[in-house]
């Protein structure tokens, strides 16, 4: 259809000339940033292209290389992510203490050491001392290095646009991983003389070794990760833009050997002692509790949606785009939109406008996927399916073997779901940017996820329990030719996230008393300011 051919040209050059104009209005207000902030954000992008890919590939790993079943991978899942939330509440008091490099290369030398034996080993009891251990000490140290290192890279006017550059960035490197989770799954995947994909996970040969597909995540991301060693060596500590210009501040002196490691360790026991005793910091711990559940629909998204997803659509799924590239495509653009329009709006009035959306979202999965059939054969069919996942040469190939119609209701829940992410989510990651003292920024970002852990006691298996109810395997461990009850998952899901916005409804007036909530608050934003929240 030409049609389809014109929007997809249009779509494609808007989308490049509104990024550049983004990046640019970013990039301009951090002109007198370090160099080292730059550096930063590329080790960014290459670690987080590999963590999105290797992240939805875990769960099919767990079970199809490790043979667990579906609620011991959402187990061991939830035992890593518990994990991960566990170093990243230590990690922020960590580079407050230590710095910002040599935290950095304290957690590229355990993500080498975890995804070398993951690509390797698939002992069930093995992957936890040898892999995912290490890969939640590696990992968790990034997020909270590179918001700290972000506030001592810019000016106080120029953090906001930091932080906004840093949410761009991340979603072009989860939408890069989303897409590298798809091709790698196509490219390995065992395919039958009519092309269809009839075992995903057949891998192949690298020097002698057989690899599965799912292994291979962990060979790329090692290869990854080895480029952000690189990246992190080229790293200066101790520098920070004041008002005078770039200064380099002569590191902290502590003793070398165990010595180091007591002094380090004492010094981070005492900053988050100090922070727990601040009446602030609960406050802005409970709107976080809040929160927890529609936040964790992102834990499903990442856990319960690869299994569900390949078993409800097929072999093959292209479930990383639906997902993986979709949403943080749509953010990148969304985020300033929303933004721009809603400057005069307060943070806690968006988070609730934004957590309804997302939560009401997951209902439109629940709707009986052949009320969407007759688009298959449409523009916006051939937009998808053709243009966007590649499933077809052109719409008669497309005709000839159609795609289930369950993709519909999943593509626009998504859609739906990303437009409240816009409105809610950047809202709340500045909010806990900006409540941290001076001084204690990492210990204040890197506690802020003690909520979301102590959830994932209870998200991870459920999320296993979920898949294994409503979408099981037959005795053979393949997928039955249908799952009637498979929208049970997103109601379960759904239900729990319409927590989030009546729990901000109800304490509005206790978080209305936070005076750092008010502050911001009280005056409109800047439009770059505003863009970056």
């Amino acid at each position: 259809m030409r049609a389809a051919t014109l929007v997809t040209y249009g779509l494609l050059a808007t989308a490049i000339v509104a990024f550049v104009v983004i990046v640019w209005r970013y990039a301009r207000g951090l002109r007198e940033s370090p160099r080292d902030m730059w550096v930063l954000f590329a080790y960014k992008i290459v670690e987080y292209t590999a963590y999105a890919a290797m992240n939805m590939a875990l769960v099919l790993w767990l079970s199809k290389d490790c043979g667990l079943g579906d609620i011991a991978a959402g187990a061991y899942v939830s035992g890593w992510s518990i994990a991960l939330s566990i170093v990243g509440m230590i990690a922020g008091a960590l580079v407050d203490t230590i710095g910002v490099r040599k935290t950095l290369i304290i957690s590229v030398f355990f993500l080498v050491v975890s995804r070398f034996f993951m690509a390797f080993v698939t002992s069930k009891w093995l992957i936890i001392p040898l892999g995912l251990v290490p890969l939640a000490i590696g990992f968790a140290i990034v997020a909270p290095v590179i918001s700290v290192a972000i506030k001592r890279y810019t000016t106080k006017e120029g953090t906001a646009l930091g932080f906004g550059l840093f949410y761009v960035l991340m979603n072009v490197a989860y939408a890069i991983g989303g897409w590298f989770f798809d091709f790698v799954r196509d490219r390995y995947a065992l395919k039958n003389a009519a092309a269809k994909i009839v075992d995903e996970n057949a891998g192949t040969l690298i020097f002698g070794k057989h690899f599965s597909t799912y292994q291979l995540f962990f060979v790329f991301g090692l290869g990854f990760t080895l480029v952000s060693l690189l990246l992190v060596a080229s790293l200066r500590e101790g520098v920070e833009l004041t008002p005078q210009g770039v200064v380099i501040r002569p590191p902290k002196q502590h003793a070398s050997g165990w010595h180091a490691v007591k002094s380090a360790a004492s010094d981070t026991g005492k900053t988050i002692g100090n922070v727990v005793r601040e009446k602030y910091f609960w406050i802005f711990l409970g709107m976080l509790a809040t929160t927890v559940p529609v936040r964790s629909i992102f834990f499903h998204f990442h856990y319960t949606f690869p299994k569900y997803g390949i078993r409800v659509l097929g072999q093959g799924a292209k479930i990383g785009s639906i997902y993986g590239v979709l949403n943080p495509v749509l953010i990148v653009f969304l985020v300033p939109l929303v933004a721009s329009f809603t400057k005069k709006v307060s943070s806690y009035r968006m988070m609730i406008v934004g957590s309804i959306v997302s939560s009401l979202s997951c209902f439109i999965a629940v709707i009986p996927s052949s009320a969407f059939a007759p688009l298959t054969n449409s523009v916006l069919g051939e937009l998808i399916f053709i243009r966007w996942l590649g499933m077809a040469k052109d719409m008669p190939t497309l005709l000839a073997n159609p795609p289930t119609s369950d993709y519909w209701p999943l593509a626009f829940f998504i859609l739906a779901f990303t437009v409240g992410e816009a409105i809610w989510s950047p809202r709340l990651m500045q909010f806990t940017a900006e409540i941290a003292p001076k001084g204690k920024e990492g210990t204040y970002i890197s506690l802020s996820v003690l909520p979301f852990f102590a959830a994932k006691f209870v998200v991870g298996p459920l999320s296993g329990w979920l898949v294994k109810r409503y979408t099981p395997l037959d005795a053979a461990g393949k997928a039955l030719a249908s799952y009637p009850e498979h929208h049970m998952v997103w109601i379960w899901i759904g239900g729990m996230a319409l927590v989030t916005p009546l729990g901000l409804l109800i304490f509005r007036k206790l978080f209305h008393h936070a005076p750092d909530a008010n502050a911001t608050d009280a005056a409109p934003k800047e439009p770059a300011e505003a863009e970056a929240a």
